[in-house]
C-alpha cells in the first residue's frame, strides 16, 4: 500500500510541474559557437543511431562510427622473414631497371609511361641514391638488350564464308613479315598482303624477289566442313618486336596440298631460313594440277589479319579480330580469336643468370609490397592495391619473364607470407584465393609453389582462431573481415588447388573447432583484464563495462550464428553454456557500478553530463540486448540475473532525457539554418520539416527501444518526452517564422508566397506528426496502468497532463501560423492598397465590374499560388486575406468621408464581390465566418456614410444613449436627476438634484454647474440651453433646481446634462456629461408620464467624457455642410477644454 501511495504522490507532483508551453521559454544559448553545437548534436544523434542499431550491426561492426582500430594480431616469431641484404637489393634493383629499359608493348591506361617516373618510384622502394641509380642505369644500358619472342595461340574462328555448298575447310597460315610495321596511317590503309596469290599472278612474276619474304610460315590443322572452326594451336615466333608485322591468312583447302607442303617444309627448315612461299605454292600447285588435271584445284581465300607487333598491349591480346579482305575485290566475313603474348627469351642481368624467374619475381613483388604497405594510413585495412608505377613494373616483369600464368599464385604466396608479418585485409587474401581457383591450371602451376603457402597460412589462421575473441573483437572495424577470414579458410579447403597440392589436410574444420574450444574457458577473464572496468573514473568504468558487454553480446551472437555450427559436430551447446556464465558475471559487475552512479546523482551538486548520459543509455541498451539472447535458451531456463535490471537505471534515464531534449533543440536549429525552403520531392514542405520529424522519430525510437517494462513507472518518462516534443515543435515554428521574416527582403511576390506556404506547411507537417503521440507513446496503456496503480484519479490525472500539453502546444503553433500569415498579408499590402486606391479613384462613369477587376485578377493569381503550394489544412489563410481586405476597404472608406454616395455604393459592390470570391460557392470560407467582426464594422461604416448629416447627428446621440446605459462606475463622477411629465401643465419637468465625485479641475476642487439641453438641436431649433447656478469649491454640489424644456416626441430626442467648471478669467472647463432619452420620461404609458410622475425615484447618471469618434470624423469630413461643421465645432471645443485640463 505504501508503494502505491508513493507512486500516486509522484504522479501528482509530475502533473503539477507540467506547465503551459506558452509561458515557457527556451534557455539562452551557451557561449559555444552555433556551428560547434550543431555538429555536436549531429554527432550525438549519430551515436544514438549507432546504439539503437547495435543489435542489427553486431556482425557488421565495421561501420563508419566505429573508430576503434583492431588489436595487434599474434605474430609467430618463426614466421618473421630475414631482412634482405644491400647486395641482394642492388641485384634486384638492376633487374627492375632492366625491366623498365626493355619495356615493349602498348601500355594500358593504368600504366605509367614515363621512365623518369618509374625510376623515381624505384629509388624510393629500394632506398637508392641518385648517383647509385645513374651507375646502375648505365650498366643496364650497356648490357645486351633483351631478346623477345611472340607466342601466338590460334584459338578459333566464327561466321566464315562458305566456299563449298554450305561450308568450308578452313586452316590458317601465319608468319612474321620482316620490317613491315607501318609508320603512318595511310600506309596502314594501303597495306594489302597475303601469303597466297592466284596462280595467274604468281606465274607473271619474273623473279622471286617480287613476292614478300617470310621468315617463318606456320600452318594449323585443316578443319573440314565448318564455318566455325576450333584450332587451339600454339606457335612461337622470334622477331623484331618494334618493326615486324604478324600476318595470318585463313583459307579454304580443297586438296590439303598447300597446308601439307608448308608443314613438311617447317619440319625440315624449322622457324628460320625459310625461302619464299611463292616457290612452295607454285611447286605444290603444279603437282596438284598434274595429278588432278585441273588448274582450278587451288585453296580459296577466306580472309587475313595483319597485326603490327609494336601495337600489341603489354599484357598481350586475347580478343576476336575481324577478318580483312586481300583487295577491294575480295569478299570475306567472320572473325578469328587470337591470344598473343610477348616475352623475353634472353635477359642480361645478374639475377637472371643465378635464379629462376619465379624466384626473382617473388623477391621484386615482396620488396614492392613491403614499401606499398608501409605507405598506408590504415595498414591493417590495406586491400593490396599498389600504386600505378608499382603495377607497371610488376606487370612488365611478369610479361617479360613469361610468368603471367603464375602471377596470381606468386601474388598469393607473397601476400599470405607478408600477412604473417604484418596484417593485410582478409578480403584481399580471399580474393586472391578465388582468383587462383578460377584460373587453376595444374600443368601451368607447380604444386610446391602453393602447398607451403597454404599450409603456413592455415596454421596461422588456426593459431588466431584459438584466441579468436581477443584477436577479433566485434567492437572494432574488423568484424566483417573476421567473418571473411572464416569464409576464406573454408573456401580454401574446397579449392581445387588446395585439394591437389594438400591432399592430406581435409579436416580443417576439426582443427578450428579444437582451437576455439581450447580458448573459450580463458576468454572472459582476459576480457576483464583487457578493459579493466574497475579502474578510472566512474564514467570510464561504465564505458569499459559497455565494451565488455558488447564483446559478450558479440560473442553470444557468434555463438548463436557461427560458433554453434562449428561445435555441432561434437554435440556441445556452446551458446547455452556461455550465456548462463556470462550473464551472471555481467549482472554482478553492472549492479555494483550502477549503485555508485545512483549515489553520485543523488548529490545536489552532481549533474549528468552528455557523455555520461550517452554511456548510461548505451549500457542500458547493451544489457537489454544481452537479456534478449534468452529467447535462444532451452524452454526450462529459470529466473536469471538480469531480471528487473531496468530498476537500476530509473533516475539516470530521467536525466538523460533532458540531454536528448537539448540536443534535439540544437538539431532543429541547424535544420532551420540550412533549410533552403524548397519543397522536397513530391511533398509541399521543406527539408527542415523532414529533419524535425526525423529527429522526433529518432527520439521516439529511443523510447521504444528502452521498452520500459513497468507501464505505471513509465508515466514520468512519457510525460517528460511529450513535454519535450511540444516545446521543440513550438521552438521550431518560431525559428521558421523568423527565418521567413529575414528572407522576405528582396524577394518577388511569387517566390515569397511560395516560401511562406512552405513555412506554413512545415508547421502543419510537424503538428500532424505530433498528433500521433498518444498512439506512439502508448498513452492508453499508461492510463490503464495508472488506473490499476492509483485508481480512477490517477487515470484522470494522466489524461489531463498529457492532453493538456498537446492542447497548449496547438495554441502556440496557431499563434506562429498567424504570424506567418501576417507576413503574407503584409507582403500583399502594397498591391492591395494600390488596387483599393484604384477602386477609390475610379470615376463614376466606370462601371463597378471594371473598377473591381484589377483587384480580383490579383487575388485570383495569388489564390492559384496558394492552392498550388499549400496543403489543404492551411487554406485557412484565406480568412486572414478576407479580414485584411475588409480592413483596407474600411480604411479607404474612412479616409474618404464626405464624398458622394456613389463612392460608398461602389465599395459596397466590392465587398459583395469579395464575399462571393472567398465563399467559392460553398468550397471556401463560410458566410457565417465572413459576416462577422470587421465585416459588420465595414457594413456599418458604409451605411453611415450614405446617411445625411442630420441622420448622422441623430445616430451620434443614439450611440451616446447606448453608451450611457452601459456605464456603471466612471472616474468623472455622477449626477442625480428626476425627469417627469406634468399632465396638468402639459410640460416636461427636469429636476437637477445633486452631483458627486466631480473631477477636480481647480487645485483639487471645482466650481461646477450643469447645462441642460435638448438634442439633437435640429429637432429643437427654438429650444435654448439652460444652466444651474455655480457651486463654488466643491466636488459634491447640491443644485435642487427645476427646468422645463420643450417637450418633443422623437426616438432620437434626448436630454444632455453637461457638467462644467466655472472659470473667472478663462473659458469654462468640461468635467463630464450624461445623456437621457426623452422617450424614457414623456412617452405615454411610462411612470414619468403619469400624474404621480413627480414622485418617481431620482435617476443616477454616470458622467463620461467620451465621444463617438467615427461619426464625429464623418461629420468633420463634410466641409461643405454647415450643420455638420457647427456640430463638430462644438464637440471640438469640448475636446480642446479636455486637452487643456
Amino acid at each position: 500500500m505504501t508503494t502505491l501511495l508513493d507512486l500516486k504522490s509522484s504522479v501528482l507532483r509530475q502533473v503539477q510541474r507540467s506547465q503551459s508551453l506558452r509561458s515557457r521559454r527556451e534557455p539562452p544559448p551557451t557561449a559555444s559557437s552555433p556551428l560547434r553545437i550543431s555538429e555536436e548534436s549531429v554527432e550525438f544523434f549519430e551515436r544514438m543511431n549507432t546504439i539503437l542499431q547495435k543489435q542489427e550491426n553486431m556482425m557488421r561492426a565495421a561501420q563508419a562510427e566505429c573508430s576503434m582500430p583492431p588489436p595487434q594480431e599474434h605474430v609467430d616469431q618463426a614466421f618473421i622473414s630475414e631482412r634482405v641484404s644491400r647486395t641482394e637489393l642492388d641485384l634486384l634493383y638492376e633487374e627492375a631497371v632492366y625491366t623498365v629499359v626493355n619495356r615493349v608493348g602498348v601500355p594500358a591506361p593504368e600504366h605509367v609511361k614515363s621512365d623518369e617516373e618509374l625510376f623515381a618510384y624505384l629509388l624510393k622502394v629500394f632506398d637508392m641514391g641518385e648517383e647509385e641509380h645513374e651507375i646502375m642505369l648505365q650498366k643496364v644500358q650497356e648490357s645486351k638488350r633483351a631478346s623477345f619472342s611472340l607466342r601466338v595461340s590460334v584459338m578459333k574462328a566464327k561466321n566464315l564464308m562458305a566456299k563449298d555448298s554450305n561450308y568450308s575447310d578452313p586452316y590458317c597460315m601465319l608468319g612474321i613479315l620482316v620490317g613491315q610495321s607501318p609508320r603512318e596511317t595511310e600506309e596502314k590503309k594501303e597495306r594489302k598482303f597475303s601469303f597466297r596469290k592466284r596462280r595467274e599472278k604468281l606465274e607473271k612474276r619474273s623473279s622471286t624477289k617480287e613476292v614478300l619474304p617470310a621468315r617463318c610460315i606456320q600452318v594449323t590443322e585443316v578443319k573440314p566442313e565448318t564455318l566455325n572452326p576450333v584450332w587451339d594451336e600454339h606457335f612461337v615466333e622470334i622477331d623484331d618486336v618494334h618493326n615486324d608485322l604478324l600476318h595470318l591468312d585463313i583459307d579454304h583447302d580443297d586438296d590439303v596440298s598447300v597446308a601439307e607442303a608448308c608443314k613438311k617444309l617447317n619440319e625440315v627448315s624449322g622457324l628460320r631460313g625459310m625461302g619464299y612461299f611463292k616457290q612452295i605454292a607454285k611447286s605444290v600447285r603444279s603437282n596438284g594440277s598434274a595429278s588432278s588435271g585441273s588448274e582450278e584445284n587451288v585453296d580459296d581465300f577466306l580472309g587475313c589479319i595483319n597485326i603490327p607487333l609494336n601495337e600489341i598491349p603489354v599484357g598481350g591480346h586475347d580478343t576476336w579480330f575481324k577478318l580483312e579482305p586481300r583487295s577491294s575485290a575480295s569478299k570475306v566475313q567472320g572473325e578469328c580469336h587470337l591470344i598473343l603474348k610477348v616475352f623475353t627469351s634472353q635477359r642480361d642481368t645478374t639475377l637472371s643468370k643465378r635464379e629462376t624467374n619465379v624466384s626473382i619475381h617473388k623477391k621484386l613483388l615482396r620488396q614492392i609490397v613491403e614499401y606499398e604497405h608501409a605507405q598506408q594510413r590504415e595498414p591493417y585495412n590495406w586491400n593490396g592495391q599498389v600504386s600505378p608505377p608499382a603495377w607497371t613494373i610488376l606487370t612488365h616483369h611478369a610479361v617479360q619473364t613469361d610468368l603471367s600464368p603464375l602471377q596470381q599464385a606468386i601474388r598469393w604466396q607473397c601476400y599470405s607470407s607478408h600477412h604473417r608479418n604484418q596484417r593485410l585485409c582478409y578480403s584481399l587474401l580471399l580474393r586472391l584465393l578465388r582468383t587462383i581457383d578460377a584460373e587453376w591450371d595444374p600443368p601451368a602451376v607447380r604444386g610446391d609453389l602453393l602447398s607451403d603457402s597454404f599450409r603456413l597460412y592455415t596454421e596461422h589462421c588456426v593459431c588466431l582462431m584459438k584466441n579468436m575473441r581477443q584477436v577479433f573483437p566485434c567492437t572494432s572495424a574488423a568484424a566483417i573481415t573476421r567473418y571473411e577470414l572464416m569464409l576464406g579458410i573454408g573456401y580454401m579447403q574446397n579449392m581445387r588447388a588446395f585439394k591437389t597440392v594438400c591432399p592430406l589436410r581435409n579436416e580443417l574444420h576439426l582443427d578450428i573447432t579444437t582451437a576455439v574450444k581450447k580458448g573459450t574457458s580463458e576468454w572472459y577473464e582476459s576480457l576483464i583484464a583487457q578493459y579493466k572496468p574497475e579502474e578510472g573514473s566512474l564514467e570510464e568504468q561504465l564505458k569499459k563495462l559497455v565494451h565488455v558487454i558488447d564483446a559478450v553480446c558479440a560473442d553470444l551472437q557468434r555463438a548463436q550464428n557461427i560458433y554453434n555450427k562449428v561445435f555441432y559436430a561434437v554435440k556441445v551447446d556452446f551458446f547455452s553454456i556461455s550465456y548462463r556464465q556470462l550473464e551472471k558475471q555481467v549482472a554482478d559487475d553492472v549492479n555494483v557500478a550502477m549503485e555508485r552512479v545512483c549515489g553520485t546523482l543523488e548529490q545536489e551538486s552532481s549533474r549528468l553530463t552528455q557523455t555520461m548520459g550517452e554511456t548510461i543509455f548505451e549500457l542500458f541498451m547493451s544489457l537489454k540486448i544481452l537479456k534478449g539472447f534468452r529467447e535462444f535458451l532451452p524452454l526450462d531456463a529459470k529466473m536469471l540475473a538480469l531480471t528487473g535490471f531496468h530498476n537500476w537505471f530509473k533516475s539516470s534515464i530521467h536525466k538523460f532525457l533532458q540531454i536528448v531534449h537539448d540536443r534535439s533543440c540544437d538539431r532543429i536549429r541547424k535544420a532551420v539554418d540550412t533549410d533552403q525552403l524548397q519543397p522536397v520531392q513530391q511533398a509541399k514542405h521543406s527539408s527542415s520539416a523532414v529533419e524535425v520529424t526525423a529527429c522526433f522519430s529518432q527520439v521516439r525510437e529511443i523510447w521504444l527501444q528502452l521498452a520500459w517494462p513497468d507501464s505505471a513507472g513509465a508515466f514520468i518518462f512519457v510525460t517528460r518526452l511529450t513535454d519535450n516534443f511540444c516545446s521543440e515543435a513550438v521552438c521550431y515554428s518560431e525559428m521558421m517564422t523568423r527565418k521567413i521574416e529575414r528572407n522576405q527582403l528582396g524577394r518577388d511576390h511569387k517566390s515569397f508566397i511560395v516560401q511562406l506556404c512552405i513555412g506554413l506547411n512545415n508547421v502543419e507537417h510537424v503538428r500532424v506528426f505530433l498528433a500521433q503521440l498518444p498512439r506512439d507513446f502508448g498513452w492508453a496503456g499508461v492510463e490503464r496502468a495508472m488506473e490499476e496503480s492509483c485508481g480512477v484519479e490517477g487515470k484522470e490525472q494522466v489524461y489531463k497532463a498529457l492532453n493538456g500539453q498537446l492542447f497548449n502546444m496547438d495554441l502556440d503553433l496557431q499563434r506562429e501560423v498567424k504570424r506567418l500569415i501576417t507576413l503574407l498579408t503584409d507582403k500583399m499590402l502594397p498591391e492591395l492598397r494600390r488596387y483599393i486606391q484604384h477602386i477609390s479613384l475610379s470615376p463614376d462613369s466606370i462601371n463597378n465590374d471594371d473598377a473591381v477587376s484589377p483587384l480580383m485578377k490579383y487575388l485570383q493569381d495569388t489564390m492559384l499560388i496558394l492552392t498550388a503550394n499549400l496543403v489543404k489544412e492551411n487554406l485557412s489563410v484565406l480568412q486572414s486575406m478576407w479580414e485584411l481586405l475588409l480592413q483596407m476597404i474600411l480604411d479607404a472608406v474612412t479616409e474618404n468621408r464626405g464624398v458622394q454616395v456613389e463612392f460608398y455604393n461602389r465599395f459596397q459592390y466590392t465587398v459583395e464581390t469579395l464575399l462571393q470570391f472567398f465563399h467559392v460557392k460553398g468550397d471556401g470560407l463560410s458566410l457565417e465566418d465572413m459576416k462577422s467582426g470587421d465585416y459588420k464594422a465595414l457594413d456599418e461604416e458604409l451605411r453611415l456614410n450614405k446617411c445625411s448629416s442630420f441622420d448622422l447627428i441623430e445616430q451620434y446621440y443614439l450611440e451616446k444613449i447606448s453608451l450611457q446605459k452601459t456605464l456603471k462606475h466612471t472616474p468623472y463622477g455622477r449626477i442625480s436627476v428626476k425627469c417627469y411629465y406634468d399632465p396638468p401643465e402639459q410640460r416636461l419637468t427636469v429636476e437637477i438634484l445633486h452631483a458627486a465625485d466631480i473631477i477636480a479641475l481647480d487645485a483639487n476642487l471645482s466650481d461646477p454647474f450643469v447645462i441642460v439641453e435638448l438634442c439633437p438641436h435640429h429637432l429643437f431649433p427654438a429650444a435654448k440651453s439652460q444652466r444651474t447656478q455655480v457651486k463654488l469649491k466643491t466636488l459634491h454640489p447640491v443644485f435642487d433646481e427645476l427646468f422645463y424644456p420643450e417637450q418633443y416626441r422623437h426616438r432620437y430626442a434626448c436630454l444632455t446634462f453637461t457638467v462644467m467648471d466655472y472659470d473667472w478669467l478663462s473659458t469654462n472647463d468640461f468635467a463630464g456629461e450624461a445623456v437621457a432619452p426623452l422617450s424614457d420620461f414623456c412617452w405615454p404609458g411610462r411612470p414619468n408620464a403619469s400624474a404621480a410622475g413627480k414622485n418617481v425615484q431620482p435617476v443616477i447618471l454616470h458622467l463620461s467624457r467620451s465621444k463617438p469618434k467615427p461619426i464625429m470624423r464623418m461629420l468633420d469630413a463634410r466641409t461643405g455642410d454647415r450643420e455638420a461643421q457647427e456640430f463638430v465645432r462644438r464637440l471640438k471645443e469640448i475636446e480642446k477644454s479636455m486637452e487643456e485640463d
